[in-house]
């Protein structure tokens, strides 16, 4: 992989860490950049999937603050997060590489669309009061499978169900969904090195820049409206939805 490759990959991990801390939508950056270097989709996922773990530390290190008090909460729905992080990604090691190329499609597509239509952080309930509970482990765990199989928007979906269920703010929110995500992409990443064939040589920038702007996110999230950026990118999604279908279908 040559300089110039190196450096789309930096900056594009750059990129997706910093919208993925505030808005759950990194894989719809990175993803598509690493397709553009020359890899191929099941290999470009599980790649990405290593790369994100340095999103989720980064994340993690610039939201102390708003992880003070949540650890308690924390711990159990990690463990949701966790299991479901392991049968996504074995999920996707057992099945075809033909079948998820095929699936990959709609599954950008859908991702896009919810990314446009799902209300943002602020016009969710903040204050609306916790129903914590099973059925909060249930929806992590379901929404694990999904980040662990390939996890274009899955903090969208967790964010809008954490702050549905738990009565926190959306800062706080966000710090949580950045944890939660961070631990189902790591045991997925783990499933992916033993068994995978990740492109170590794209994961060492992306994962750099995963970790910059992850940690950087927070700070972003604690002043910046994200709806504009939504938008954008869940418009590019679609269009990337449109061109794999095309190639896949041909």
């Amino acid at each position: 992989m040559g300089a110039g490759q190196w450096a789309v990959l930096l900056l594009a991990g750059l990129a997706a860490g910093l919208v993925g801390s505030v808005a759950g939508l990194a894989s719809l950056i990175s993803y598509p950049a690493l397709l553009a270097v020359g890899l191929g989709p099941v290999a470009a996922n599980v790649t990405n999937t290593v790369a994100l773990v340095g999103s989720g530390i980064g994340s993690a290190l610039g939201s102390k603050v708003e992880l003070t008090g949540q650890s308690g909460r924390l711990r159990p729905l990690a463990v949701a997060a966790a299991l479901g992080g392991a049968a996504g990604g074995g999920l996707l090691l057992l099945t075809p590489a033909d079948a998820f190329a095929a699936v990959v499609p709609w599954l950008i597509a859908l991702a896009s669309v919810l990314v446009l239509v799902a209300p943002a952080p602020s016009e969710l309930a903040p204050h609306a009061p916790a129903r914590a509970g099973p059925l909060l482990h249930a929806g992590i765990f379901l929404i694990g499978i999904y980040g662990g199989y390939f996890g274009a928007a899955a903090g969208v979906l967790l964010l809008a169900l954490l702050l549905f269920t738990t009565g926190e703010t959306t800062v706080r929110s966000i710090a949580a969904k950045n944890v939660l995500l961070g631990i189902c992409n790591g045991v997925a990443a783990l499933g992916f090195v033993l068994l995978g064939p990740v492109v170590w040589s794209a994961v060492l920038p992306l994962g750099a820049g995963f970790l910059a702007g992850g940690r950087l996110g927070p700070a972003v999230a604690r002043r910046a409206p994200a709806r504009l950026l939504r938008v954008l990118v869940g418009l590019t999604g679609l269009g990337l939805a449109a061109y794999l279908g095309a190639d896949a279908y041909a």
